[in-house]
């Protein structure tokens, strides 16, 4: 959950995508009680873990490998610099208070909170690697069934957080947990939003650059969990493809400008209202065509339902897209158990028997080229834990 600079290099994103808006706000600080954090006792011990190798830094927080010393299990602890003026960043406030009561498979688990005098750690589960890194690792687009199992768990724990009026509104592959079983999961809450939706008072400063619905873009600030599934249907098409359908390199025009290539500049027709948003300026859009999505990622047409999902997802106007829990029991999951719709929030959809991620193409090309006589194992994802 940090915002993309990673101990390992030289302060851009690995793969060239932008980074979080949230480190505009990492610098705002609140002055809030050690109590206000957690029950009774507020926080662990620090003498309870031990750090093993650093992971990651970012703005306000370093991450690490660590170890629970009774039980020698492997967590992550974000170490969350305290400034003795200012106070804790109210980023991580946020993410402590909304974790706490989220209890599902598919979201991050925080542990403990641990509360010293220059530093406030927050214990997470700690999961290899992230669906960034995975898109990396496996080039050109993922197995087919694994996209539909990672994107069902991706709806699921929003679902989740939709139900209880949280909105995550920082959606991007580097904020999706995938552990070596396959479990995706929910992380980086620093700038999600609860118990107010819908809502006019929020920023339109929010989401990763190419993953920014086009009413965020245009300046909207009243927005709901419509947010969130533009998103998703960002993540399902780079599953598919390997890379991003709308990557905008300069600003918000720019990103609107790969929207509409793709998706038709919008009118009054098609889009009541649009011309009513704030940074609407009829002189900056080139008018396109509608071409669709399938155009430009072609294995969306041989893959029963998905064209439709995705363009569920990637409906400009944010009154026309599918909520979470619709997009659950679309056709394109059809093929999966139906026991799946029935599982306990807490329960893994890898409970169900049978239920698994399969190899990717390229490991399947390892596999069938390596020499005979040697036992072929699969190589190992980085573990890297985004916080």
């Amino acid at each position: 959950m940090l915002d993309d600079k990673q101990y390992d290099s030289s302060g851009e994103s690995r793969s060239g995508r932008p980074r979080s808006e949230g480190h505009k706000y990492n610098h705002s600080f609140c002055k809030k009680r050690a109590s206000s954090y957690a029950g009774n006792p507020p926080f662990g011990r620090a003498d309870s873990y031990q750090k093993l190798e650093q992971l990651g830094e970012g703005s306000y927080a370093t991450v690490y490998k660590g170890l629970v010393s009774l039980t020698d299990q492997i967590v992550a602890l974000k170490e969350i610099r305290i400034n003795t003026e200012e106070g804790v960043p109210f980023t991580a406030i946020r993410e402590a208070s909304l974790l706490k009561g989220l209890k599902h498979a598919n979201i991050v688990t925080l542990h403990d909170i641990i509360h010293t005098k220059e530093t406030l750690t927050f214990v997470f589960e700690f999961v290899n690697t992230d669906l960034s890194q995975y898109l990396e690792k496996h080039p050109g687009g993922l197995n087919t069934y694994n996209v539909k199992l990672f994107l069902y768990q991706l709806l699921r724990g929003l679902a989740y957080c939709h139900q209880r009026r949280i909105l995550h509104r920082d959606l991007k592959p580097q904020n999706l947990l995938i552990s070596e079983s396959g479990e995706l999961k929910l992380a980086d809450f620093g700038l999600a939003r609860a118990k107010s939706i819908p809502s006019h008072t929020y920023s339109h400063e929010v989401v990763t650059l190419w993953y920014r619905p086009p009413d965020v873009l245009l300046g909207s600030t009243n927005y709901s969990t419509s947010l969130d599934m533009w998103g998703v249907g960002c993540i399902f098409t780079e599953m598919l493809s390997g890379v991003a359908t709308f990557p905008g390199m300069k600003d918000a025009y720019d990103q609107l400008d790969q929207i509409f290539r793709i998706l038709g500049t919008p009118t009054e027709e098609t889009w009541e209202g649009v011309t009513k948003f704030p940074q609407y300026d009829k002189k900056k859009f080139v008018v396109y065509s509608k071409q669709g999505v399938s155009m430009v990622i072609p294995k969306l047409s041989y893959l029963p339902h998905a064209e439709d999902l995705v363009n569920d997802f990637l409906q400009m106007d944010p009154k026309k897209r599918i909520s979470a829990r619709e997009a659950m029991t679309h056709d394109y999951f059809c093929d999966l158990p139906p026991k799946i719709h029935e599982l306990p929030a807490a329960s893994s959809i890898f409970n169900i028997p049978g239920l698994k991620v399969y190899p990717e193409m390229d490991d399947m090309i390892q596999a069938t080229s390596a020499s005979p006589g040697k036992p072929v194992r699969r190589s190992r994802i980085r573990t890297t834990f985004k916080v």
